[in-house]
């Protein structure tokens, strides 16, 4: 693979990321409502996710990914199944203060509830079978590649994703005042609700 393959495919894929899907909407909606935390392990799901997806585009398995579809579905209505319930807990936090909210998810339940999202994510799945062939001649790739390519994809996609929790969390600060927060909780918990039913319509 040239240089300039090289540099398109990280436009494209930054491109991917950055834009306005399930997963983003995910991050940002958890984020509105719990903070930064457990935000490390929840992108690192993502981040393992869009990489499995990549081995598999870049493997030549997508004939196999689709022979195992059904598996794929089970996995994406397990993901949407955690958004509704992350929905349902962000609804129901108390938003007084001096009262608690329930705790966010860390370590390894956050890790594996943005993974089943992102391994049933049709926007995901839809780049790396449909569109990364486009960009990156996939027949001929070897392993040195496709190591070269998870090298790229893996700063482009951790980087996006926590400049968009920062973000986010900036914007958490402005939410003070218990109606304010209880705003922003509904709105998150609203934003998780529609993610979950729209992946799980895909």
């Amino acid at each position: 693979m040239t240089p300039g393959s090289l540099l398109l495919f990280a436009a494209v894929y930054f491109a991917a990321v950055a834009t306005p899907g399930p997963g983003l909407a995910a991050l940002v909606a958890r984020v509105l409502a719990y903070g930064l935390v457990g935000v490390a392990p929840f992108i690192l799901g993502y981040v393992v996710g869009d990489m499995i997806w990549l081995l598999v585009a870049g493997t030549g398995l997508a004939a196999l990914a689709n022979a195992f579809a059904g598996a794929f579905t089970a996995v994406k209505y397990a993901g949407a199944a955690y958004l509704l319930y992350l929905a349902w807990r962000t609804a129901t936090a108390p938003a007084a203060r001096g009262e608690a909210p329930p705790p966010a998810s860390r370590g390894a339940r956050a890790f594996l509830g943005s993974l089943s999202l992102t391994l049933g994510n049709p926007k995901v799945m839809v780049f790396f079978l449909s569109i990364m062939p486009l960009v990156v001649d996939v027949k001929s790739l070897t392993a040195a590649g496709i190591a070269v390519l998870l090298a790229i994809s893996i700063p482009v996609i951790a980087g996006t994703l926590a400049a968009y929790a920062l973000a986010a969390n900036r914007a958490r600060a402005l939410f003070r005042s218990a109606k304010a927060m209880r705003i922003a909780h509904r709105t998150a918990a609203g934003v998780m609700a529609g993610v979950a039913v729209a992946v799980a319509t895909r």
